[in-house]
């Protein structure tokens, strides 16, 4: 039957609560909740508010990453401000994972090209993690959902120039001169997702929310607004499953708009992202979905 991929089609703070539940784990210990904290001028990112059930059902840190590419979350002081005035502080602790002092190398086993991945020293100090993804579009991998919040979302400055540059560049002032291609790229995301996987040897839940359906990311400060219709909340264990049956959705739906999503989803091969993902075997594209 493959991985349990539970569905609802609500979508509220406390359905979000529900879904965590469903999945039958209790994450423990020092709980990371990974978010995205939205570039400044975005407006489809989700804030706080949505998020604040669901972290604080599991005692959770807000935990984020600097960008590797300009506006106000590329530096530390420029998105410790951010994550104040759109309101992350307000509600949770939160941690930078990479805001200072060096970023420590997790190994990829077996990874396509990438051997070690870079992320922000803090992440050691975290027993558990909670994946929260805002499921849309995005102008560099096609779309982004929890393996992009695994990779380039936990992923430091550094790390993320790796990741875009197939493990060249470590540098953002040159990162974009130094371009991987576009299915090397998607690999470097799998190789990166599967070392975050990894760390937490199993103890990390993932939550894919499938609102404000845009072909941009919460990364882009102009993003496009939404083509389709909200489509529900999905969750489950497996990062894999999860995206894949969210792509799934798209593709079954029967809004007109979903054609301008699906684009933006193939003219960047998004899918190899979690083709890589399946071959490296930390997760499956088959999948068992379970309407709550």
């Amino acid at each position: 039957m493959g991985s349990k991929v539970f569905f609802s089609s609500v979508i509220s703070p406390e359905e979000v609560v529900r879904m965590y539940e469903a999945l039958g784990v209790e994450l423990t210990g020092s709980v990371a909740c990974k978010v995205h904290s939205g570039e400044e001028g975005n407006q489809n990112y989700l804030h706080p508010e949505f998020w604040r059930p669901v972290i604080e059902r599991v005692g959770g840190t807000v935990v984020e990453t600097n960008t590797a590419y300009p506006g106000e979350r590329n530096s530390t002081a420029k998105h410790q401000a951010l994550l104040e005035k759109h309101g992350w502080s307000r509600y949770f602790p939160v941690d930078l994972l990479d805001a200072e002092g060096p970023d420590t190398r997790i190994p990829v086993t077996n990874g396509k090209v990438l051997r070690t991945n870079t992320v922000g020293k803090n992440i050691a100090n975290y027993d558990s993690m909670l994946v929260l993804a805002h499921f849309k579009g995005h102008p560099a991998g096609g779309y982004g959902g929890a393996l992009k919040q695994l990779s380039i979302g936990c992923a430091s400055s550094a790390g993320k120039c790796l990741i875009h540059s197939g493990g060249k560049v470590d540098d953002q002032r040159i990162v974009w001169q130094n371009s991987a291609s576009q299915d090397v790229f998607c690999e470097c995301m799998a190789d990166a997702a599967s070392s975050v996987v990894e760390f937490f040897k199993g103890r990390i839940a993932y939550i894919n929310i499938m609102c404000n359906l845009s072909v941009d990311c919460d990364c882009c400060a102009k993003a496009e607004d939404p083509c389709m219709r909200d489509i529900g909340i999905l969750a489950s264990l497996d990062p894999v499953a999860l995206d894949q049956a969210c792509i799934d959705l798209v593709y079954a739906s029967d809004d007109p708009g979903k054609a301008h999503l699906i684009k933006r989803i193939e003219s960047l091969h998004g899918i190899h992202t979690v083709e890589a993902a399946a071959e490296l075997g930390f997760g499956s594209r088959e999948y068992e979905l379970i309407k709550l």
